[in-house]
């Protein structure tokens, strides 16, 4: 399948979209492979969104004993960046194969091809 054979979702940001779309005109993806697309899509979308609302508000706040807490958006942050690079890691999309520094390319995505 070509990347006209599959439509993102509205709700992503306009440069996460053409990121995505970049990457449906460079490879041939199965229905899987979109997905995972997708969902790294939306992970990135939602851990910018963290971090804009970490920035607006800080990374703590006191609770009612006026004791300092960290807030939820920090942890959204971190999650959504821990998904979002395995799901690319997932997809396989570096064309080099990764340093001894790194975890080890997980086998069943090698289907992946650029498209000609």
């Amino acid at each position: 399948m070509t990347g006209e054979d599959f439509v993102l979702p509205r709700h992503l940001k306009v440069s996460t979209r053409r990121w995505a779309e970049d990457i449906l005109a460079t490879y041939e993806l199965e229905g899987h492979h979109f997905r995972l697309l997708v969902l790294a899509a939306e992970a990135w979308d939602r851990g910018q969104a963290a971090r804009a609302r970490i920035a607006r508000l800080g990374m703590t706040y006191q609770d009612r004993f006026k004791q300092p807490r960290l807030r939820p958006e920090v942890n959204v942050e971190r999650d959504s960046r821990v998904a979002f690079a395995r799901l690319v890691r997932e997809l396989a999309l570096d064309v080099l194969e990764p340093g001894e520094s790194r975890p080890p390319v997980i086998q069943g995505s090698s289907s992946l091809r650029r498209v000609q």
